[in-house]
């Protein structure tokens, strides 16, 4: 596992949207690429759960990837802003989701399912109809972009009264809290 800027965050509440968040710190120039190579796509399909076992990409898929989480990005931030569709973005996350996403099997306990042969291709087709469901769906509304001056990541805020602030209450939310308790105290 990584640690620090180069961590994956898996603070979004989907796949869709964790999957913006292997670009980080937008505001900074240069931002945050968490997929650097190849094999750091693979490593993300992992650790996000699609699959367990080692997925190849090339360097056109990681092009591609890259190409598909701007443009969940630019959609979802524009949602949470309440900001007009980029209708480019919307063909690029289409011709991703037009594409076979893995087959997807039973275990034979019948109590899980995992991907049966899946490749950087299809797993990238399966954010992109999972970004399409989001933001098809009821959900979308509850898009909030993380309210700290730092942060840039995406969240869907499924809290009861659907007012939260933080991406994650244990970074971002703490250190909010905490620069606030000491403005206090300074006073």
């Amino acid at each position: 596992m990584f640690q620090g800027e180069e961590a994956f965050r898996f603070v979004g509440g989907r796949v869709s949207v964790d999957f913006t968040a292997t670009r980080g710190l937008r505001w900074r120039d240069p931002s945050v690429e968490r997929l650097a190579a190849p094999a750091d796509l693979t490593r993300w399909f992992v650790e996000v759960g699609l699959t367990g076992v080692t997925v190849p990409a090339p360097a056109s898929t990681l092009r591609g990837a890259r190409e598909l989480r701007e443009a969940l990005y630019r959609l979802m931030h524009g949602r949470a802003c309440q900001e007009p569709p980029d209708l480019r973005a919307i063909d690029v996350v289409n011709r991703w989701a037009a594409k076979a996403p893995p087959a997807v099997r039973l275990t034979a306990d019948g109590t899980s399912k995992h991907f049966v042969n899946p490749v950087a291709g299809g797993l990238l087709a399966f954010v992109a109809r999972d970004g399409i469901d989001l933001l098809g769906g009821p959900d979308a509304g509850r898009l909030r972009e993380c309210s700290s001056d730092t942060c840039t990541l995406l969240y869907l805020d499924t809290s009861r009264a659907g007012n939260r602030r933080w991406c994650s209450m244990d970074v971002c939310g703490s250190r909010d809290k905490m620069a606030r308790y000491r403005r206090r105290a300074a006073v």
